[in-house]
């Protein structure tokens, strides 16, 4: 009989253990000569559009750069304005419809009172009916 070391546990023929497959090594073996596609990658977007220009001749790159310049400036613009047209309108309603509310409010109050001083003395048949028994009618 043969001892155990003659037949095959099958470890031999893995190529790499799980020990060996941490990320650095699993860079190294998917590393190849013909990456130069990475290269490509390290530029941003604003780098590439900006390469693009030198296509456009001058003047079309001088106009684009005024619009977009003016463009911005409206929309600053139009930002400031609506802010200032919204504090106005809001402080208008303030002052102008603050006091009519206030007002509305005083004499729902006194309306309030006068009922339940109804009450007090009437009793509560008259607070409901919102009139006062005429004087001998008992």
């Amino acid at each position: 009989m043969a001892p155990a070391e003659d037949g095959d546990s099958g470890m031999e023929s893995l190529t790499t253990s799980s020990k060996d497959l941490t990320p650095e090594k699993v860079k190294e073996i998917g590393d190849t000569d013909d990456d130069s596609d990475d290269e490509d990658l390290d530029e941003t977007l604003s780098e590439r559009l900006w390469g693009l220009t030198e296509m456009f001749p001058d003047k079309v790159r001088e106009t684009t750069g005024v619009v977009s310049s003016a463009a911005w400036t409206a929309i600053k613009g139009l930002y400031k304005l609506s802010c200032n047209a919204s504090w106005v309108f809001f402080t208008s309603s303030a002052i102008l419809f603050a006091p009519v509310i206030i007002e509305i409010e005083r004499s729902q109050m006194e309306e309030m009172q006068k009922q339940q001083q109804r009450q007090i003395l009437l009793g509560p048949n008259a607070a409901v009916s919102g009139l006062a028994p005429a004087p001998g009618h008992r």
